[in-house]
């Protein structure tokens, strides 16, 4: 019997929500891995039908026992595998033949135990496509549905009590670590719908669950935990699914990777490594990633509140003017607006109180002691008139005592109630009782003001992303006719010009003739000359470019110097000719580039050229392919973009020239992503407004094979 494997809602039905489950290996201890999850399932009182499979006993934990899945009466849609790795096979087959849709397998010594281990998880998945049935793990700690009582599950984080039902769904690669995520968020009041951990991932993946939690009306918050994705396409449609319907993802990537050697030959290709793809595809999905375990839980936390911020000026109120400072900091390494209160509203502030400081922060100082009313009326005047997107407000002890704890939470949730789009934060230290009472009236709380300002500036990243109207797909040109060998400098730039990419008008000459012929036919201006060789790819480092010929003479010296220099340092090197063209002066040097990433396809970066390039790594990336506003987006998230707006006097940059030209790399590299390795456009000169821009050298790699 053979059926499709099923996905999205379907997925979740057969992993989450079956009528009726049998465990194999169940043990009558409900200490042991055997036993742990028929122990969870009676305590949370699952209504399907349970089948303890155990051919050593006739009842486990007070249920009749069958001795094999054949045996047991009923129809069984679910299966728990806790029997040791050699027995597996014959137990999955076993449950294909009985029409179970998916069984999660705990035992271990598969792919992560060596080339035998590999070849049994093989085995598995092929029995696994033969039913069209779905396997999680094996080598998985488990899953469970909170909201209905569905544990097939050993983590003993569970012992200490079962989790409250909520919103918060997780899914990770690591089944310790995913508890471990878990029990922190249960910490914070956060409930649970799904936790899903994938083990070695055989069949069902991270990337998949994602997308099956991005379709569940029931799941409000997405936590991930992912090492590596299995299927790239399939993550950049979950995230983008999760976005479109307005899920929060907060994902925590793990296990960076240097680039190998030979990739670091290219530019692109070292700056745009394994890391680098997930952290560019994560941010351009919507997604936000955090680099700590607190951070990835503060981020779910803010999100359970369901307030996403759609820009980024935030308000800060403190009653201490040095966590004022602190969270102004926080929020200026977050790049978030600290815009000050309009004149107006500073004045009024300051009638009411006459020692606070007014601009933003607000420091409302001691004063709030004697009139606690105070502090609602200066948060509604922030709210109406102060156009901030969210407030923070840092109390920090001070919430805590009996004495201003109840008129600060009867502030706070009046403002709340009054202004539902503005979110607002409480960094305080109070008892967890009083915590809750905070959370309940809507107002987050964090004890650490910086971590509260991080908050909001990940809530309003969702924001941003939820707000983004949907763009069409670019237009693909026709895949281009790239030859499987090594291309040069002139070939690889008119691959670039049809696509749409600026080239300079140049010629490739022969003969130092047919130099001066081209140097004429340029106006006589300054020229480059340069080496063309498909097996010289970096022409500077044999001193093969001369820039600056400003005659005729130079020129034709210049031609001898060039071929002297490639019979010298390559001498079995083809050389093309030499490239003459126009010397272009002035503008901004840029760096493009694309990489076609094992996981995602093509990523095309983009970055300043020279010093910020080679040393500080000022660059950005995004999967291909993307049109000009999001090349525009590109350039904005360069540190130094102010170079291309015209720093320290200089002329303002073309830079609607540069998003054009990003555009249509980013449509070449996706039309031909089956064909080349990788491109570097380096330097790409942007020139003054209104000038254009253009690629001043280019390499093309094509793929080998």
């Amino acid at each position: 019997m053979i059926r499709e494997n099923m996905g999205g809602t379907n997925l979740l039905d057969a992993l989450l929500r079956p009528r009726s489950i049998a465990i194999l290996g169940a043990s009558d201890d409900p200490t042991r891995i055997g036993g742990r999850p028929l122990a969870y399932l009676k305590a949370a009182g699952y209504a399907g039908r349970i089948f303890p499979v155990n051919p050593k006993r006739e009842t486990v934990q007070g249920l009749p026992a069958w001795p094999s899945i054949d045996a047991v009466p009923e129809s069984v849609e679910f299966a728990i595998l806790a029997v040791p790795a050699a027995l597996i096979i014959e137990a999955a087959r076993a449950c294909g033949e009985r029409g179970v849709k998916a069984c999660v397998v705990f035992s271990a010594g598969f792919a992560e135990a060596g080339p035998e281990g590999e070849a049994r998880q093989a085995e598995l998945l092929a029995v696994a496509r033969t039913y069209g049935m779905r396997i999680v793990g094996p080598n998985c700690l488990g899953l469970f549905n909170a909201t209905d009582g569905f544990y097939p599950v050993f983590s003993t984080s569970l012992d200490r009590g079962l989790p409250p039902k909520g919103r918060l769904s997780i899914v990770s690669q690591s089944g310790a670590f995913g508890t471990h995520l878990y029990w922190l968020a249960k910490e914070r009041g956060l409930g649970m719908r799904y936790f899903i951990s994938t083990g070695n991932e055989c069949d069902v993946h991270v990337a998949e669950c994602l997308r099956a939690l991005a379709e569940d009306p029931g799941t409000g918050v997405i936590m991930a935990y992912l090492e590596s994705a299995k299927d790239g396409p399939m993550l950049v449609e979950a995230l983008e699914t999760a976005r479109r319907n307005g899920k929060p993802v907060a994902i925590m990537k793990v296990g960076r990777s240097e680039v190998g050697a030979e990739a670091a030959r290219s530019h692109t290709a070292a700056l745009a490594g394994a890391d680098a793809a997930y952290d560019a595809v994560l941010r351009q999905y919507g997604a936000v990633r955090a680099r700590t375990t607190e951070e990835l839980v503060d981020i779910a936390h803010i999100c359970s509140h369901g307030v996403f911020p759609r820009g980024d000026r935030i308000g800060l109120v403190s009653i201490s003017g040095g966590i004022g400072v602190l969270m102004a900091d926080a929020a200026s390494d977050a790049g978030l607006d600290v815009a000050p209160m309009p004149e107006a509203t500073q004045a009024r502030l300051k009638e009411a109180l006459p020692f606070a400081s007014p601009r933003n922060p607000v420091d409302i100082t001691a004063q709030a002691f004697n009139d606690f009313g105070l502090v609602e009326s200066n948060l509604k005047l922030m709210a109406e008139e102060g156009g901030y997107d969210g407030i923070v407000v840092g109390f920090s002890s001070v919430a805590g005592s009996p004495v201003f704890a109840e008129p600060l939470l009867a502030a706070l949730g009046n403002v709340r109630r009054s202004h539902p789009e503005t979110l607002l934060i409480h960094s305080c230290l109070v008892p967890d009782a009083l915590r809750l009472r905070f959370e309940a009236a809507g107002v987050p709380v964090f004890p650490d003001p910086s971590h509260a300002v991080e908050a909001f500036a990940a809530a309003a990243r969702f924001g941003r992303a939820f707000a983004r109207e949907e763009r069409p797909a670019p237009v693909l040109p026709a895949p281009a006719d790239i030859p499987r060998r090594p291309l040069g400098e002139h070939e690889a730039k008119r691959l670039l010009a049809e696509a749409g990419v600026p080239v300079p008008a140049e010629r490739l000459t022969g003969s130092a003739g047919e130099a001066v012929e081209a140097f004429r036919a340029m106006g006589g201006r300054k020229v480059v000359m340069k080496l063309v060789s498909p097996d010289i790819p970096h022409k500077t480092e044999i001193g093969g470019v001369l820039l600056s010929l400003a005659d005729e003479e130079a020129v034709r010296a210049g031609y001898a110097t060039l071929v002297e220099r490639a019979a010298l340092h390559a001498p079995q090197a083809r050389l093309d000719g030499i490239l003459v063209t126009p010397m272009l002066e002035g503008g901004v040097e840029m760096i493009m580039g694309v990489q076609v990433d094992p996981v995602f396809g093509p990523l095309v970066m983009l970055g300043l050229g020279g010093v910020f390039v080679e040393v500080m790594k000022d660059v950005t990336l995004r999967l291909a392919p993307f049109g000009e506003e999001e090349a525009m987006a590109m350039i904005g998230e360069l540190r130094g973009r102010a170079l291309l707006e015209g720093a320290r006097g200089q002329a303002p940059a073309d830079v609607a020239a540069l998003a054009k030209a990003l555009a249509a790399l980013s449509r070449f590299a996706a039309a031909n992503a089956g064909a080349i390795e990788s491109v570097d456009v380096n330097p790409f000169r942007v020139l003054p407004k209104g000038q254009g821009a253009v690629a001043l050298d280019a390499l093309v790699v094509p793929r080998r094979s």
